[in-house]
């Protein structure tokens, strides 16, 4: 199943959508997806005009495939210009992810402040693309095309702070407009940025994960590629503390991003 039937699925029954294996992600399924469905079932109770202006995304634990989710969201409050929900993905009975979302209309302010500039960095036709090879990549990566321009790939020993390049769906019947539940597929769709640091292959994972859009979004689609950079900003016992942030191929920044990651090496 491709991404945009996965979020029809969520569309249709929030309460049994079941996760196919080849969206895994070594034993668990592909946080980006999880982020995603539970952001559709939160949209679904939001009223017109609130885009999503942030979600903060508790993985309590894995998301097995086969076995039916139930994303269940409510409305905390709802004032004037901002709605505040939390969702519950539940599966067996256990939580197993928590989100809280802040969705919120525009306003009128003297504030106007520019995004800072999207780094440089090489064409995405010169960078070194992570193909999907079957029991070596997660799963997952059958769906994500990603291109290396920054720092190093998983395992590879290098000891840069940064780690990103060019994202961007693939296998898609055809070109979606690109909206938040992508955008977050392709935001989680990197490994977390201290895995180069390692030498040889060890788990890692998102623990917790807070990400704000800027809105409006950019008119895009899923067949274009977007730019991300992620940078360790401190890692020991363990644990990684990691920002970053998503630009348009155009430069516009689409995303700010922050994870706590776990590491086993």
């Amino acid at each position: 199943m491709t991404l945009l039937q996965l979020l029809d699925a969520v569309r249709r029954d929030p309460d049994a959508v079941v996760i196919p294996a080849e969206w895994g992600q070594g034993r668990a399924s592909f946080g980006g997806l999880i982020a995603a469905l539970a952001f559709e079932a939160m949209r679904a109770k939001v009223p017109q005009g609130r885009p999503v202006r942030s979600l903060a995304i508790t993985f309590v634990g894995p998301v097995a495939p086969h076995v039916p989710v139930s994303f269940q969201a409510e409305v905390l409050r709802e004032g004037k210009a901002v709605s505040q929900m939390l969702l519950r993905a539940v599966q067996d009975g256990q939580v197993v992810t928590v989100v809280q979302g802040s969705f919120g209309a525009s306003r009128a302010s003297a504030v106007d402040v520019a995004a800072l500039a999207a780094p440089e960095i090489t064409p995405v036709e010169q960078c070194q693309e992570l193909p999907y090879v079957p029991g070596v990549t997660p799963e997952f990566t059958r769906y994500l095309a990603m291109r290396w321009g920054i720092g190093g790939m998983p395992f590879s020993n290098n000891p840069s702070r940064q780690m990103g390049g060019w994202v961007r769906l693939r296998g898609e019947q055809a070109a979606q407009p690109l909206d938040e539940a992508y955008l977050l597929a392709l935001v989680d769709a990197w490994p977390p940025a201290v895995l180069p640091h390692l030498s040889s292959p060890a788990p890692g994972s998102s623990l917790t994960w807070t990400i704000e859009f800027v809105q409006p979004l950019q008119a895009l689609t899923t067949e274009q590629w977007c730019l991300y950079r992620a940078e360790i900003e401190h890692a020991r016992d363990g644990y990684g503390h990691v920002a970053a942030a998503m630009w348009s191929p155009a430069g516009d920044l689409l995303a700010l991003s922050r994870q706590t990651v776990t590491v086993f090496g």
